[in-house]
């Protein structure tokens, strides 16, 4: 079968560079699924769960709003962060979570609500990757 090579960048590492038979992405308008040979894209991605398909593998990976470019051969991930789920401490995560939600509900008016709900969202991804109940 066909693959197409997938890279995930982030500015402080690659994260993931391999073939894959597909990946799974929630971009700003719904979700997409690349395969090789894809037409050529570029577009926004949300704070979700990248799924990538190999062979009967699932992997999902948490990734922040960033970027998706596809070429026939190549996609390219380009977000602020993004884990392989080995690497998500979930109890950090399920803290960073409660605390997120916990300044949105009683420090508003104080509290950057973008970033806490940004926080938020990060969380969830990495518990829902980790625990397979990812939003893809």
């Amino acid at each position: 079968m066909a693959q197409v090579k997938l890279d995930i960048i982030t500015p402080e590492r690659v994260v993931y560079s391999e073939p894959v038979d597909m990946v799974v992405a929630r971009a700003i308008d719904g979700d997409i699924g690349i395969m090789p040979g894809h037409t050529p894209l570029v577009t926004a991605l949300e704070t979700s769960v990248l799924k990538i398909i190999e062979g009967e593998e699932e992997i999902p990976v948490p990734i922040s709003d960033g970027f998706l470019e596809v070429k026939p051969e190549q996609v390219n991930v380009i977000v602020r962060t993004a884990e392989l789920p080995e690497e998500i401490d979930v109890e950090r995560a399920r803290e960073a979570r409660e605390r997120a939600e916990r300044r949105l509900r009683e420090e508003k008016g104080r509290v950057d609500e973008t970033r806490a709900e940004a926080a938020l969202e990060r969380a969830i991804a990495r518990i829902d990757a980790v625990e397979n109940k990812s939003r893809y």
